[in-house]
């Protein structure tokens, strides 16, 4: 394989990564729903239960994305992760107060009450999926820093990229786009709490109020999602002369990279027409538990088709607002070829992964969750 070759191969993973990601919020979105779908503690019980039975893959597809970012294009984690840490530590700090909510709310000694660590769970519910949205409409938007590449010569200070303001990236949130994309991760992971909750957690009440929720929560996030996708086709893009590395923009940039990629272009309207099948007709009939599987592909096909809009056909998919050629690429961001080669071999792995993920949710789905399993087994 080339380096153009390697480059591309390892953000088509990253890019896999993330749209794994926006799926597994299903756990999110659930948890936002605690107190909407559980009237009673034995009902908010029999939900933690569910959405606690997963919410290590989304922790752990969460971590391995950072991971994998660090790896092929450490460019982009230590201006992102470094100049940005307010915003990236305000999502990693909720995950972990979700992981302590999960193990700490039933235990003994517990003074603050299990009803304080469901309101955390909740918290994370909102504040994860409402960030992540938006610091990933940052790759459509711009963030605010400035890389220089002859600082590595200060003996002193060899620091590459510095961010042009003290708001570490906290000034994203500023940008309405931004929260725009925020919003719909927020109300899509809500969807997707309430099509695995139908799906997972045999209640008929807690059914009922799913349904309901499906319902006003899948309309919100088509405005919010359907204004941000038109929005970004139209608007100019960041672009790149691979010959010279010129960063420019481009009137229409995603759109065009939409009718150049056209399998791209398909993913995306598989996805779309996945995700609204799956919602139309859990809506339509009542019985019909299995919503979350045609619309969980159709989220991953679309955030998938996004991703690669972001980042393929010379596009720079960490635009600089503060400074344009300090932009990021995936040919100025990467590894070495050789690193990328190495963790070429390592990725053929993946599969196995995969496959011991989907047996061990096999495993845990079996049946679903009841009332009589939590008071007979052990618990949240």
């Amino acid at each position: 394989m080339t380096y153009l070759c390697l480059q591309q191969y390892w953000w088509v993973l990253i890019s896999l990564l993330g749209a794994l990601l926006v799926f597994l919020l299903f756990v999110q979105g659930g948890n936002s729903l605690l107190f909407s779908l559980g009237h009673s503690a034995e009902e908010r019980r029999l939900l933690i239960n569910s959405t606690g039975r997963k919410w290590e893959f989304t922790f752990t597809t969460l971590v391995t994305f950072g991971g994998a970012f660090f790896a092929s294009f450490p460019l982009f984690y230590s201006t992102s992760f470094g100049g940005a840490y307010w915003l990236w530590m305000l999502i990693l700090f909720s995950f972990v107060l979700q992981a302590v909510s999960y193990e700490f709310q039933n235990k003994l000694g517990n003074f603050l009450g299990a009803r304080t660590f469901q309101w955390c769970l909740v918290a994370n519910g909102i504040i994860g999926p409402l960030l992540l949205g938006g610091a990933v409409a940052t790759f459509f938007n711009g963030s605010n820093f400035i890389v220089r590449h002859d600082n590595l010569t200060d003996s002193l200070q060899p620091v590459i990229s510095t961010w042009a303001n003290g708001s570490h990236g906290l000034d994203a949130l500023l940008d309405p786009w931004n929260l725009i994309l925020g919003f719909a991760v927020f109300f899509l992971a809500r969807v997707l709490g309430a099509l695995y909750i139908i799906n997972n957690v045999h209640e008929e009440q807690i059914a009922a109020r799913s349904h309901r929720q499906l319902l006003v929560n899948f309309i919100t996030f088509l405005i919010f999602f359907l204004a941000f996708l038109v929005h970004t086709l139209l608007k100019d893009g960041y672009a790149y002369d691979p010959a010279t590395g010129l960063i420019f923009m481009e009137p229409m940039k995603y759109l065009h990279n939409l009718t150049t990629l056209w399998p791209v272009a398909v993913l995306l309207l598989i996805g779309v027409v996945l995700v609204v099948i799956g919602v139309v007709r859990t809506l339509l009939q009542p019985l019909f538990l299995r919503g979350i599987w045609p619309v969980g592909i159709g989220v991953v096909l679309t955030v998938f088709s996004l991703f690669l809009l972001v980042g393929l056909n010379n596009t720079a998919f960490y635009p600089s607002t503060a400074d344009l050629q300090s932009s990021l690429t995936i040919a100025n961001a990467c590894s070495s070829e050789f690193t990328l080669c190495t963790m070429a071999w390592v990725s053929l792995f993946i599969p196995f992964v995969l496959a011991y993920i989907f047996v061990a949710w096999r495993a845990i789905d079996k049946r679903r969750i009841t009332k009589e399993e939590i008071a007979e087994d052990e618990a949240y």
